[in-house]
């Protein structure tokens, strides 16, 4: 019985660890769709998000796969970032900076419209 449970347990625990990679592992099966590494040099990404939102998973999701890299800052958990958050004008989540051009919301064209 307790075997059952354990292995119940497991199999939930890695659909959950897959489902929050996804991003990475699709980018190991689909080379093709990362973004070229003279564009990867010059990207500067930063992502204002919260761990809770759906648009904010879907951009992590989309910089991973396209292989942009990037630093997150979660505006609930870190004040100073919160701050910057709000000096950016920051209404709504997730707020992107790429390369100094302020894109808000899930906006995968105009992400790769500004790294160019």
């Amino acid at each position: 019985m307790l075997g059952g449970v354990l292995k119940k347990c497991l199999l939930i625990l890695l659909v959950v660890v897959v489902y929050q990679n996804w991003g990475k592992i699709e980018r190991v099966f689909h080379p093709s769709q990362v973004v070229s590494e003279q564009t990867q040099a010059k990207a500067n990404v930063v992502l204002y998000a919260t761990e809770w939102c759906g648009y904010c998973k879907l951009t992590r999701r989309f910089l991973d796969q396209k292989g942009i890299p990037y630093k997150e800052f979660d505006i609930e958990k870190d004040a100073l970032a919160r701050k910057a958050y709000e000096a950016l004008g920051g209404r709504g989540i997730p707020l992107i900076d790429v390369n100094g051009t302020l894109i808000r919301g899930y906006d995968p064209d105009k992400v790769l419209a500004a790294l160019e």
